[in-house]
């Protein structure tokens, strides 16, 4: 069964493409859309985003949805884009890969799906057979351990120079910095949480980071300059950090032990993701330690697992936007030749049980 934001983007191309709303129309506003078909504005939201990449409307705000007006068809494409990703299965990865999927099926373009595992030496063999496509028009790529120099660059530009164009998404190099880029403002994250968590009345925030990844050193810089400019304390033995080869530790009952052990004295916990997170409060709870009474956690992505935990976790959501349809969509105005920019994208605080 298709996602009930699907089945309303559907309704609505139908009743576009069928001609009831006339030229320059507006569409009815998401109030009037969510009692219709008695769904959320969230859910509304997603709907309209459909419709926008597709082409048949363009959003404004504080005026509505208007239909575009397009004298001649837009032009499909029919492109090869290559989609490299550190995971395909694991946590927000599959969502990711269907936002693409959406926007490069929608344009008549092919995508071929490679997961790095977060690896320099799968993502240099990948890249490497990238290299040999004749046909390959695009990459769409999550770069493996951003925060480390990568020793594939050199590939990177051998792509660029046959042409192919590239779009980074959750991470970035600054050697290619000319490269468009769809990222979350994770350091604008980091101090979110901790001034969200000062508010509450915390003091003594720990902290969990992975440090391989651009995403965990920026959430940790703003988690850092927050406590800072907040005077609150900031000490080394309050701050916890792992690499994707440890990733599984946090599976291990005595492992997640002996990371709280350290946290003696502190009152709440930001974590690198929600698949941490999850582990944090479950342990906790077998503690004994009462979630949000003794601990407070709070985390990013907003994932399944923020639902699924014992203490449903407060987490920072990209509301409606979806980061691979954005980078989907940038890929291809680049290859129509449009001019683009790299993207930063906002996060929304979902408070939830564990705060």
């Amino acid at each position: 069964m298709a996602p009930k934001y699907q089945s309303i983007a559907n309704s609505l191309r139908t009743e576009i493409e069928s001609g009831v709303y006339s030229s320059k129309q507006l569409l009815p506003t998401e109030q009037l859309l969510c009692q219709r078909f008695q769904i959320s504005r969230q859910t509304v939201r997603r709907a309209l985003s459909v419709l926008e990449h597709e082409g048949l409307i363009t959003r404004r705000q504080g005026s509505g949805s208007h239909l575009r007006e397009r004298t001649e068809p837009e032009t499909l494409l029919n492109c090869t884009i290559a989609v490299v990703t550190t995971y395909i299965s694991d946590y927000i990865f599959p969502n990711i890969l269907q936002g693409m999927e959406r926007v490069l099926t929608a344009n008549s373009s092919a995508p071929l799906l490679f997961a790095t595992q977060n690896q320099i030496s799968t993502e240099r063999k990948i890249l490497q057979a990238l290299l040999t496509m004749g046909s390959l028009d695009g990459v769409l790529v999550e770069g493996s351990k951003t925060a480390l120099p990568n020793p594939n660059l050199d590939l990177y530009r051998k792509l660029n120079e046959q042409g192919v164009r590239l779009v980074f998404i959750n991470g970035s190099y600054p050697e290619m910095s000319g490269t468009p880029s769809v990222l979350a403002d994770n350091y604008g994250g980091g101090r979110l949480l901790v001034e969200y968590l000062s508010r509450k009345g915390h003091q003594n925030i720990a902290g969990i980071f992975k440090n391989d990844d651009m995403q965990g050193t920026l959430r940790y810089a703003g988690y850092a300059e927050a406590l800072r400019d907040l005077e609150l304390p900031l000490e080394d033995g309050q701050i916890f950090w792992y690499n994707t080869e440890a990733r599984r530790s946090f599976h291990s009952e005595s492992f997640v032990n002996s990371l709280l052990d350290g946290f003696a004295g502190c009152s709440a916990i930001v974590c690198y993701n929600d698949e941490v997170a999850i582990r944090v409060v479950t342990q906790l709870r077998k503690r004994g330690v009462r979630v949000p009474e003794e601990m407070a956690v709070v985390s990013f992505d907003n994932s399944q697992y923020s639902e699924l935990a014992p203490s449903r976790i407060t987490s920072l959501s990209h509301g409606t936007q979806n980061l691979g349809e954005l980078a989907a969509d940038l890929m291809l105005r680049q290859l129509r030749g449009e001019k683009c920019q790299s993207m930063v994208i906002p996060w929304v605080l979902m408070e939830k049980e564990s705060s």
